[in-house]
């Protein structure tokens, strides 16, 4: 009987970390309740940008009659942030503070800076919805700033959190790490989509106010929750004196730094235009009902889910991070050209099985460049390393989605006037173009990427000498 017994524990403790999403992802230097502890900060990040592009975004276009130049205008605010992501990174892997932290003041700050930001959204909204005797600039004014301090907040935290994951987690986990912590970003978005819909189901503009005020406390009681005694402390020690501009000099010097930007930005623009067109494509286009059109926030966030998996298994048993995000960016030319033929072959089931293509595909590259990044940093550089994918990343994100907006509707304009031809003279024919340049996109992302694979070598960027050794040859 005792034999049996455990053969069967034997058996389960296999099947655990196969069957159950990233159960391998905890060490015994990074445990798996203080790894999702720590991955709370994901949960807040997706929250607001939830808040900010779907919730907000809908509410002031529609409910307060806002312009929608001008509310595009202020959802572009938090790309002004984005190429610094950069040199926080750098400055949090030099700082060192009274208290013996590095990594912690700077989420703490970024926190404040998401927290101030909501906290001042809600008097920004009173004054657009009209009901004061103040100007209407005051309130557009204050909203812009409420933006711009999100997404200042956002881009602190996550640039700062990943680079202290990468600290705490052993080489080995890294991989696995990763993609959990990206996971932990879906959920948060999918949750915080899922109960603002339900919070503002009976809308007026005092829900609308308490919401925004909860989620502002929500973000700070959690990123406490998630910081807590997270970054050990070392001896109390002056800030290095290191250039940021020598510093960078150092980690783009190489050819290879500079293709591996390249092709993070290229990637992830041509996954990144396709945003803000998917659901009016689903119901102009295919005539989708509102349920079926918000079901492919789920089926985006399941094939992201499914591609960071795979990505996190075949990472860990040595596969290079590159391939993996080629092997993505493969996936979403298939997905595009799903989506892109859905409309003429009529085919709702060929649109859905696009969409959770893009998802997979975008999971896949997501986390090869990433861990690319990150293996390319010794442990002083990490925080450059990350910050440098997520400028490249968040700044092409941005641009791509704004880009793809002009041209869709100057597309469908020219195409339905007939200036196009006659067999272009479909409203599609603007969503077509920008699935066609989304391939395009990822066909030059497979061009950049190709040459930095390698067959078989260690993960690490060879003479790619680390950051601080050469700021500090003598230490």
């Amino acid at each position: 009987m005792n034999s049996a017994r455990a053969i069967v524990v034997r058996e389960l403790m296999r099947i655990g970390p196969r069957m159950l999403p990233f159960a391998d992802a905890a060490t015994p230097e990074l445990p798996m309740g203080r790894l999702l502890r720590l991955s709370l900060f994901q949960a807040t990040v997706g929250m607001a940008a939830v808040l900010l592009i779907g919730t907000l975004n809908r509410v002031m276009i529609v409910e307060l009659n806002v312009p929608s130049w001008l509310v595009a205008s202020m959802l572009a605010l938090p790309l002004v942030f984005a190429p610094l992501r950069t040199f926080i990174g750098f400055r949090s892997d030099h700082h060192r503070s009274v208290l013996g932290w590095r990594r912690v003041p700077y989420i703490w700050f970024g926190t404040l800076l998401q927290f101030g930001g909501l906290a001042i959204m809600p008097f920004a909204l009173l004054l657009l919805s009209g009901d004061t005797t103040q100007p209407m600039w005051v309130g557009q004014a204050g909203a812009a700033i409420a933006f711009l301090l999100v997404g200042a907040g956002l881009h602190t935290v996550q640039t700062v959190g990943l680079a202290l994951a990468t600290d705490l987690a052993p080489e080995r986990a890294r991989p696995r790490v990763v993609a959990l912590l990206w996971a932990m970003l879906l959920i948060g978005m999918a949750l915080s989509a899922v109960l603002f819909g339900l919070l503002l189901r009976n809308f007026s503009e005092l829900r609308l106010i308490q919401v925004v005020q909860g989620s502002a406390v929500v973000t700070i009681v959690v990123n406490v929750i998630a910081l807590w005694k997270q970054e050990p402390r070392g001896l109390p020690s002056r800030a290095v004196r290191a250039s940021f501009a020598a510093a960078w000099a150092v980690f783009s010097q190489t050819k290879r730094m500079r293709r591996r930007l390249l092709a993070t930005a290229l990637g992830t623009a041509g996954f990144s235009m396709q945003d803000i067109l998917l659901e009016p494509y689903g119901g102009k286009i295919l005539h989708l009902p509102v349920s079926a059109t918000t079901a492919l926030t789920a089926a985006l966030a399941l094939g992201g889910a499914c591609g960071l998996m795979l990505a996190a298994r075949r990472i860990a048993n040595g596969e290079d991070p590159h391939r993996v995000a080629g092997f993505g960016a493969l996936a979403g030319l298939a997905a595009f050209a799903c989506v892109m033929f859905a409309a003429p072959a009529e085919s709702q089931g060929l649109f859905s099985a696009g969409v959770a293509l893009i998802g997979f595909g975008g999971g896949l590259f997501g986390h090869g460049t990433l861990t690319a990044f990150m293996d390319s940093a010794d442990a002083e550089s990490r925080g450059l390393a990350l910050g440098a994918w997520g400028a490249a990343q968040a700044t092409a994100a941005g641009l791509a989605i704004a880009a793809s907006g002009f041209i869709n509707d100057v597309g469908s304009a020219l195409a339905v006037s007939g200036a196009l031809g006659e067999a272009l003279e479909s409203a599609a024919t603007g969503y077509a173009i920008v699935y066609a340049i989304e391939i395009v996109l990822l066909l030059a992302t497979l061009v950049a990427v190709g040459p930095l694979v390698r067959a078989k070598a260690s993960r690490r960027s060879p003479g790619l000498a680390p950051v601080s050794a050469v700021l500090n040859p003598g230490g």
